[in-house]
């Protein structure tokens, strides 16, 4: 098999009509279709699509964004619960993930539907998005 990417992740809604204006306006990912019937929604996210399904288990995935501390602070302001605040988890001198000498940042949220959803990024030793 050649090298796999990961082409599309499903996420439980119980609502798909809230949880499309909740990915759509407040997550800023863009809309590619909506099925209802039998109730699916596909967004793009830039690196693969995201099927909204009220059959589809709960995901827990990772939204990569440039500056964790203001993104964080942009959904609060949106009205979205934070259930953890922008915090480093991996410091990362060689450059494993990225820069070298940068710090692998994390923070957590809820979207419309209840599923917990996290934002990551990179940002230098003292927290700061580069």
């Amino acid at each position: 098999m050649s090298r796999s990417r990961i082409r599309q992740i499903a996420q439980h809604v119980e609502d798909l009509d809230r949880a499309v204006g909740f990915y759509v306006d407040v997550l800023q990912l863009e809309l590619i279709a909506q099925f209802d019937p039998p109730g699916l929604a596909f967004l793009d996210t830039g690196s693969g699509r995201l099927l909204l399904e009220k059959g589809a288990p709960s995901a827990l995935f990772y939204l990569d964004v440039e500056d964790v501390a203001a993104e964080t602070e942009r959904l609060r302001k949106a009205g979205v619960t934070i259930e953890a605040e922008p915090h480093a988890v991996f410091p990362d001198p060689q450059g494993l993930f990225g820069e070298p000498g940068q710090v692998e940042m994390l923070a957590f949220f809820r979207d419309s539907e209840g599923n917990l959803l996290g934002l990551s990024g990179r940002a230098d030793a003292s927290g700061e998005a580069p």
